[in-house]
C-alpha cells in the first residue's frame, strides 16, 4: 500500500537570467518578498558559473546531464551540423527560422533537440531517477528528456505550419508539461502569451500538483519571462525580478503558509545564464560578422551550403561559431586575422593541429594555448598546461595554482565548446557592450544580451532552502550530482510496477 505520509520533494525553479545585482536590489527594496523569505530561511549563492556558450539550451543540457557540451553535444542555440551539412537553429529569431525553413526548424526545436541531438550516451536527471524508480516532473523546461513515453499534442493549424504530426511521441519524464503542447492541469488556459511558454502557465501547472498533493520527489519548473525583460531593459532590471518574484509568491501562497512550504519541501531557485549590457549606439553595439569577413563567400540561410561557399556563421548573440568549409583552402588562422583587428571582440579561440586550444584577443596582439592535463590546477581541481600570454584569458598562475578573473572556469568551458561538435570552427566572444549579428540575428541595443564567456553573461544566482547540503562547486555543472543525492536521501515516492 502507498504510504499516506507525504515525503519532502525537491522543487527547482529555474528562472532565466536571474542575476545577483538586480535580485539583491529587489530584495533590499522590498520588491522580492518571496525570494527574500527563501534566502532568510536558507542559503544564498550570488555567483554560480554557467556553461559556455551562455545560451539556455546549452546551459540547461548541462544542468540535466552534469556534463559540458563536449559530452552532451548541444553546442549552442545555433550551430552547423557537419554530417547533415546544414545550420541548426533552436529559435534565435523568426527571421532566421523562416529563411532556414520553418518545418525543419520546428522539428529541430520540438523533437531533434531533446530526442536526437542531446547525447543519448549521457543520462539526464529524469532518466537516472527513473532508473531508481523515482518520479520526476518537468514543467516548461527547454531540456526535458526522460524515460517514459510522452506526447506533444500539436494543434491543427500549428501542425499545418510546422509539418509536425498532431501527436509527436517523445521520451519524457513521468509528469511532463510543455506549454500548450502538453499540460498536466486540464484547466490551465494561460496560452495567449507564447502558447503557454510563459511564467503564468508554469505557476498554474505546479500549483495544480501542489493542491492535489501530487508533487513528485523532483519537480523542475522553468520560468522564461525574466529573460525577455532583461533583454529589453538591461541587466539591472529590478522590475523584471519583481515580476518573477510575484510568480514565486503565488507558488508559496498555495501552501497553508510560507513556513509550511519550506518545511514540506526543499527549494532551489536558480538562474540559467546572466546577461551583459549592450551599448545604445547601434553602429557601435553590433559586430557585423558579414562585414568583417566580406572577403569570403558566406553561406546564405535561405540557400543552404553551395559549392562556392567558404564560411558558415552560427551567431549566438554575444558569441558565434565561424566555420571554414575547407581548412586546407581556408585555414582558421587566416579567418581569424580580420577578426583580431576589432577591439570589440574579447577572444577568438579554436582547436589547433596539436589538439591545443589556441586563444587570441581582439584589438591587440597576443596568444595563449592550453590543453587538459599538466602541473597547474584550478579551483575546481582540474589540471591544465598552458603557454603564452595569460592576460588573454585574464588568468593568474602562482606556482601550480590557476586563478580565473573575468572569465570564470575559462579553461574547462572554452575547451568543451571547442571540441563540442564536428567541424573546423573559430569561437568568438564579445566584450560587454557588444553583440554579434549575421544575416537575421536578433539585436538588443540599449538592453542586454548573453552567450559570451565573460562573467556578466556567466554568473547567476542560486537560493537553497530546506537543506544544509550544497553542490561540490558553484557551477551549473555540479548541480545534477547534488540533486540526485538530495532526492535519493529523501527517500522519495517510488513508482510501483503497473
Amino acid at each position: 500500500m502507498k504510504s499516506s505520509i507525504k515525503k519532502k520533494s525537491v522543487i527547482m525553479l529555474l528562472i532565466d537570467s536571474l542575476m545577483h545585482e538586480p535580485l539583491s536590489q529587489a530584495v533590499r527594496s522590498g520588491q522580492a518578498p518571496a525570494m527574500a523569505f527563501l534566502m532568510e530561511n536558507g542559503h544564498y549563492e550570488p555567483e554560480v558559473v554557467s556553461p559556455f556558450p551562455t545560451m539556455s539550451v546549452t546551459v540547461d543540457s548541462t544542468l540535466l546531464t552534469g556534463v559540458y557540451s563536449d559530452r552532451h553535444k548541444v553546442p549552442g542555440l545555433v550551430w552547423f551540423n557537419k554530417q547533415e551539412n546544414r545550420i541548426i537553429n533552436y529559435g534565435s529569431h523568426i527571421r532566421e527560422l523562416l529563411k532556414l525553413g520553418i518545418k525543419q526548424s520546428s522539428r529541430d526545436i520540438f523533437y531533434n533537440l531533446n530526442q536526437l541531438h542531446l547525447n543519448k550516451q549521457v543520462k539526464t536527471l529524469h532518466e537516472e531517477l527513473a532508473d531508481k524508480g523515482i518520479k520526476t516532473c518537468s514543467i516548461n523546461a527547454l531540456m526535458h528528456r526522460g524515460s517514459r513515453d510522452g506526447y506533444l499534442h500539436v494543434p491543427v493549424l500549428a501542425s499545418w505550419v510546422t509539418g509536425l504530426n498532431h501527436n509527436v511521441k517523445i521520451n519524457a519524464p513521468q509528469l511532463f508539461s510543455y506549454g500548450g503542447f502538453s499540460k498536466i492541469n486540464p484547466r490551465n488556459f494561460s496560452l495567449l502569451k507564447k502558447f503557454g511558454f510563459n511564467d503564468c502557465f508554469s505557476v498554474k501547472e505546479l500549483n495544480h500538483l501542489i493542491h492535489k498533493n501530487q508533487v513528485p520527489p523532483l519537480a523542475l519548473v522553468y520560468f522564461p519571462d525574466l529573460d525577455q525583460h532583461v533583454h529589453k531593459h538591461g541587466r539591472n532590471d529590478v522590475k523584471g525580478v519583481a515580476k518573477a518574484d510575484g510568480h514565486v509568491q503565488k507558488i508559496l501562497d498555495s501552501f497553508p503558509s510560507w513556513k509550511d512550504a519550506i518545511q514540506q519541501n526543499i527549494w532551489i531557485v536558480l538562474g540559467d545564464n546572466g546577461q551583459a549590457w549592450i551599448s545604445g549606439n547601434k553602429k557601435e553595439a553590433l559586430i557585423d560578422l558579414r562585414g568583417l569577413l566580406d572577403g569570403y563567400q558566406i553561406v546564405k540561410l535561405k540557400n543552404g551550403v553551395t559549392p562556392k561557399d567558404q564560411i558558415v556563421l552560427a551567431v549566438n548573440e554575444r558569441m558565434a561559431f565561424i566555420y571554414t568549409l575547407s581548412k586546407e583552402k581556408l585555414p582558421l588562422k587566416q579567418v581569424a586575422e580580420p577578426l583580431q583587428k576589432d577591439g570589440r571582440i574579447d577572444i577568438i579561440a579554436w582547436k589547433n593541429e596539436k589538439d591545443e586550444i589556441e586563444v587570441m584577443p581582439g584589438g591587440r596582439n597576443g596568444r595563449l594555448t592550453f590543453k587538459p592535463g599538466g602541473r597547474t590546477t584550478d579551483e575546481y581541481g582540474q589540471s591544465w598546461s598552458c603557454e603564452g600570454d595569460t592576460d588573454v584569458l585574464d588568468i593568474t598562475i602562482s606556482e601550480t595554482k590557476i586563478e580565473y578573473g573575468k572569465f570564470p572556469d575559462a579553461f574547462a568551458r572554452l575547451y568543451s565548446s571547442c571540441v563540442s561538435h564536428e567541424g573546423d570552427y573559430l569561437i568568438v566572444s564579445a566584450k560587454p557592450g557588444y553583440e554579434f549579428i549575421g544575416e537575421g540575428s536578433p539585436t538588443h541595443i540599449g538592453g542586454a544580451s548573453h552567450g559570451a564567456l565573460h562573467k556578466q553573461d556567466s554568473l547567476v544566482s542560486m537560493i537553497i532552502t530546506g537543506t544544509d547540503t550544497r553542490p561540490k562547486h558553484n557551477r551549473t555543472l555540479d548541480v545534477k550530482e547534488w540533486v540526485l543525492q538530495l532526492v535519493e536521501s529523501l527517500g522519495g515516492e517510488k513508482e510501483r510496477p503497473q
